[in-house]
């Protein structure tokens, strides 16, 4: 295993040094407020373009109005990362499933299986339109929106579990064809 002062990633791609203004800030904003720097910021800065692409996308699913909570997709990212068996998403949002919920053991129960975990009708529907979209969305039709539906979910969530979905479908896959290490920070967190 790689150690914290080494590359994020098995390949040799350095951050850009220095750093521009706007991407410190960042990076000391989540610093303060994290108390690290995700390693997957680090490993995307060799190239802000593609870190502030990254960020941007991140920020808007993650954290924008939707009628999906913060937590309501935290757990759409570690039930896909672990369907995809992404380490480094499954320790970083199985961490903040903990948090976000007060509960760790529904952190360890998305990651392992999140079907024994202790969830309502509303979130046994989207996550398991997650997970189906994750292994075969070509099987998606009518009625495992009209699942959605009837669970609660308007149309405007069901394209926001989508996306986060699909996000973490794509991030899974740069992550684990990078060997991207989790911070060692979040194994412990919120237990």
């Amino acid at each position: 295993m790689r150690h914290e002062s080494e590359s994020p990633t098995a390949l040799d791609l350095p951050m850009v040094e220095p750093l521009p203004d706007g991407t410190r800030k960042y990076f000391d904003i989540c610093a303060e407020k994290l108390g690290l720097v995700p390693n997957v910021l680090k490993a995307y800065a060799f190239d802000i373009d593609k870190l502030n692409a990254f960020t941007g996308l991140y920020n808007n699913l993650m954290l924008a109005d939707s009628g999906l909570s913060k937590l309501d997709r935290e757990m759409i990212a570690v039930v896909v990362s672990s369907v995809n068996r992404c380490w480094y998403c499954q320790v970083a949002h199985g961490a903040a499933v903990r948090e976000l919920s007060g509960d760790p053991v529904l952190g360890e129960a998305l990651v392992m299986n999140w079907r024994v975990a202790r969830l309502s009708a509303r979130q046994r529907a989207m996550l398991e339109f997650a997970e189906n979209l994750t292994v075969a969305s070509s099987r998606i039709e009518e009625s495992d929106r009209q699942g959605l539906r009837d669970a609660g979910f308007s149309d405007r969530d069901i394209w926001d579990i989508a996306s986060v979905t699909g996000f973490f479908n794509m991030t899974n896959r740069v992550a684990s064809a990078t060997a991207m290490a989790p911070n060692p920070e979040y194994h412990g967190a919120n237990r």
